[in-house]
């Protein structure tokens, strides 16, 4: 059985380690690792987001009648996570390990902040409201995840 509480959590694990690879590159100057680190780490997020926002937040809306609540915010924050991706691509290509070091410390309290509430609130939230659904909206994200897992 594949439900959003226990594929979603694994891959921001993924996402987490992947992170740190890109970062560690970073901080060792090798921008030839550092690149490619970055775009497997940016490539798994940009799914998660598009897994959340274009399956299970639909999926949550309809079923809850809510769709200015839990959902509105992770999407604000993924937002806010998308621009700090972008600071980093932008610094990654410019080599600029200073500025990368400090949108990455911004991204990275923003990603557990976020990642908690999803965990903790969120997507139990969601595997109640959809019930039955969510195991379908669930074996459809983690075909969507696996897609681009690398």
């Amino acid at each position: 059985m594949s439900y959003p509480t226990q594929i979603l959590p694994d891959h921001h694990r993924h996402c987490d380690d992947l992170f740190v690879a890109a970062e560690e590159a970073v901080q060792r100057g090798d921008w030839a690792a550092a690149a490619p680190a970055f775009a497997r780490f940016n490539g798994q997020m940009q799914a998660h987001f598009a897994a959340e926002e274009d399956l299970l937040f639909p999926a949550f809306e309809a079923a809850t009648g809510m769709s200015a609540g839990p959902t509105q915010m992770m999407r604000h924050e993924h937002e806010q996570m998308r621009a700090l991706l972008g600071q980093l691509e932008a610094a990654c290509a410019a080599r600029d390990g200073e500025g990368y070091a400090g949108a990455a410390e911004t991204l990275l309290m923003l990603m557990q902040q976020h990642n908690m509430k999803e965990e903790n609130i969120l997507y139990p939230m969601c595997d109640q409201a959809l019930g039955a659904e969510a195991e379908r909206v669930g074996t459809n994200m983690d075909a969507m995840l696996e897609k681009g897992h690398a």
